[in-house]
């Protein structure tokens, strides 16, 4: 797997995370005890099993830092590592590796466990066709990263932000009026530059959008009865996207109601951090 980092979104994320971390004074505990120019190996492991993502984190901290260190990335981003396995070799300065060790396992630990947690769901429904499928349900100011990290872990990114889709959601009905309304505003004002996709909450409102014409439905919150229902009403006319509290116990369940896709928020707001430790080697 060949993935490509947004390498310029981490390096701000790194350079705020070290600012917090250092502020003026820097490393106190590290600059106290250790002298400068001593040399250290050391080795980032995992503690458990689970899918990489992040790892040019470690280069970037570590050419951040005043005495140089550097890594050799053993698990690279979308590889699966087992308990105890190595993630990366360090080299260097021992006070950029201290110094930066948080960081890095910091950005490391939560961006794989994004993907560790996406990757734990697309085996779940794999062979279903179905595609899992992030939200805008992220991190602040991670959004970039931790949608890449979906990526890694072999999930599908949904819109990035408000700027590049359109999603007439149930407050956007309400005010507009109908399904109907909100439809025809979003075509008048953009015209076919956006596709057009509508959260709908029952086979009525299916319906009504289905007669719009538009790009793709989300079905919220609906039962897989309910789904399978949906799924024969559009008929392949549309796409059709399945979301609202969905877990990893019953998305099979959703994805074998022959939806196209599913969307989960939990993926990025709720993964917990993969356990990553440096030890000297």
């Amino acid at each position: 797997m060949t993935l490509e980092a947004p390498n310029e979104a981490l390096a701000r994320i790194i350079d705020t995370a070290l600012a917090e971390d250092l502020d003026k004074r820097g490393d106190v505990t590290t600059t106290s005890i250790v002298p400068a120019g001593t040399s250290m190996t050391g080795v980032i492991r995992s503690r458990e099993a689970g899918r990489i993502a992040g790892v040019d984190a470690v280069r970037l901290v570590l050419s951040r830092l005043p005495e140089p260190a550097s890594a050799t990335i053993v698990a690279a981003d979308g590889s699966d590592v087992a308990a105890g396995g190595t993630v990366a070799l360090l080299t260097g300065s021992a006070r950029t590796l201290l110094t930066g060790e948080r960081v890095i396992l910091n950005l490391l630990g939560r961006l794989s466990g994004v993907a560790t947690a996406t990757a734990a769901v697309v085996r779940a429904v794999e062979g279903t066709g179905a595609a899992i499928k992030d939200t805008r349900k992220t991190t602040p100011g991670l959004r970039l990263l931790e949608k890449y990290a979906v990526a890694c872990g072999g999930g599908v990114n949904h819109r990035s932000g408000l700027y590049d889709a359109v999603l007439i959601k149930d407050n956007h009905i309400g005010v507009a009026g109908s399904i109907t309304v909100a439809v025809a505003r979003a075509r008048s004002s953009l015209g076919e530059r956006f596709p057009i996709q509508v959260e709908v909450d029952t086979l009525e409102q299916l319906d009504e959008a289905i007669a719009c014409g538009v790009t793709s439905v989300l079905l919220d919150n609906m039962d897989p009865e309910q789904l399978r229902r949906a799924v024969a009403r559009v008929d392949r006319g549309c796409h059709v996207e399945a979301s609202g509290g969905i877990t990893l116990a019953n998305v099979r369940a959703v994805a074998e109601t022959g939806v196209d896709s599913i969307s989960l928020g939990w993926i990025t707001h709720s993964a917990r951090s993969l356990d990553l430790g440096l030890d000297v080697a």
